[in-house]
């Protein structure tokens, strides 16, 4: 029995001494950092700033580490005599010492963040100079350890969601000590804000935040994107395409919007250029260009934009399809809407003629508009099912003439004759 309550008590004794520790009513502590067994963290040291030994014990001594034999207080479980930047040491009844230091986080607070002075240097990236006091300690060793500190470093930018400029903060993460720090440049005049750290949270108080002087971009940036402005034929898996997608396939003639989508005001100047197979063309200096494609090719379309300090530059391959002509041998106007016309497909045609005849060469159909065809009417009137005989001449836009000549088969359902 008695081995058994002794046990108890020595479980008792250890759990209790696991337990102990320093506390404080008004300071965070930390016991994460190395060669110490505390760092005290308070906002602002006043008179009744205190650590507290967490235990029932009171023969304890308290030590400065400038004085590690001259005890300050001894027999009481709390010290208050706390100075910023200074290490302690709590002596326990059975000799053990547990060190921590003391810092005013108060007097650490970011001072500035300032960008520096360099707009040709600054078209891309923007490197900022800050200001943000190191906070450390020192163990009984005499080795000094810096303390990082999670700092956000935030400002308002421009973002191209697809179709218009939308203004939006953007942020990045930094971690002192740091005298600069290099972050994408804005695409519009803003404030860069240095925010932290992650002990304000963690003291309950705000996060503190400094902002530097208004800057002024030089940074300026396209979206490059085309929009068919008219076209005289079908699409041809044409449209609104962005800058850095394949190549677009335009059949011809084609009319084309460029946007330019750049970052305004700060963009002052563009300067388009379109090439074919590698040779200038065209030069334009609009904000937007627009241009009709009447020839087979490939196309480059450049656009550079700039100001007196940056400039930007964006490309879009066009490939204008050389022509081709494709006819069909049977249509089945049956009013079922799948055939029911008789239309050639086709790509790149900058005129066109088409004649049809019946088996006795009489022309009972003419059209000019490749878009469009022959609904099997004559004057109004169904024609008769069978034959007939179509001319083409047509030319494309690679130059190339067509003279085509051929039947077409009229083919009707039973009932609809």
């Amino acid at each position: 029995m008695r081995k058994i309550i002794l046990s108890t008590c020595l479980c008792l004794v250890a759990v209790f001494a696991t337990a102990v520790r320093l506390t404080s009513t008004t300071g965070k502590p930390y016991t994460t950092f190395s060669g110490i067994g505390y760092v005290f963290l308070f906002n602002g040291l006043t008179n009744t700033s205190e650590v507290t030994y967490d235990s029932i014990a009171t023969n304890v001594k308290w030590y400065r580490f400038s004085d590690t034999t001259t005890p300050i207080y001894t027999g009481i479980g709390f010290f208050d005599q706390l100075e910023n930047n200074k290490g302690y040491i709590l002596e326990e009844e059975n000799g053990n010492r547990i060190t921590f230091w003391v810092i005013d986080y108060k007097l650490y607070k970011p001072v500035s963040i300032e960008p520096e002075n360099n707009p040709t240097g600054q078209c891309q990236n923007v490197t900022l100079n800050l200001s943000i006091p190191t906070i450390s300690y020192t163990t009984l060793a005499g080795s000094n350890q810096v303390i990082p500190r999670d700092f956000r470093i935030s400002y308002e930018t421009k973002h191209w969601n697809g179709t218009v400029w939308e203004k939006g903060d953007t942020t990045y993460n930094i971690i002192a000590p740091a005298v600069q720090r290099s972050v994408p440049a804005p695409y519009c005049d803003t404030k860069f804000s240095l925010i932290g750290d992650q002990f304000s949270s963690a003291l309950g108080i705000n996060q503190d935040t400094v902002s530097s002087a208004n800057y002024v971009t030089s940074a300026v940036i396209s979206h490059l994107s085309t929009n068919v402005a008219s076209r005289q034929h079908d699409k041809n898996n044409e449209g609104l395409a962005p800058s850095g997608s394949q190549p677009i396939n335009f059949s011809a003639p084609i009319d084309v919007q460029f946007l330019s989508n750049a970052n305004e005001p700060t963009t002052q100047f563009y300067k388009w250029g379109i090439y074919k197979d590698n040779s200038l063309i065209i030069n334009r200096t609009d904000k937007d260009h627009r241009y009709t494609f009447n020839e087979a090719g490939n196309y480059s379309v450049k656009l550079t934009v700039s100001n007196s300090t940056c400039s930007f530059s964006d490309s879009i391959a066009i490939v204008v399809s050389e022509s081709a002509i494709y006819v069909p041998n049977v249509f089945t106007p049956n009013g079922d809407n799948v055939n029911d016309e008789f239309r050639i497909g086709y790509k790149s045609l900058i005129s066109f003629q088409c004649w049809v005849y019946n088996r006795w060469g009489r022309q009972v159909y003419y059209w000019t508009d490749p878009t469009k065809g022959w609904d099997g009417n004559i004057n109004g009137k169904k024609a008769v099912p069978g034959p007939y005989f179509y001319v083409i001449k047509a030319i494309g836009s690679d130059k190339k003439v067509y003279k085509m000549k051929g039947d077409i088969n009229l083919l009707r359902g039973t009932g609809n004759q």
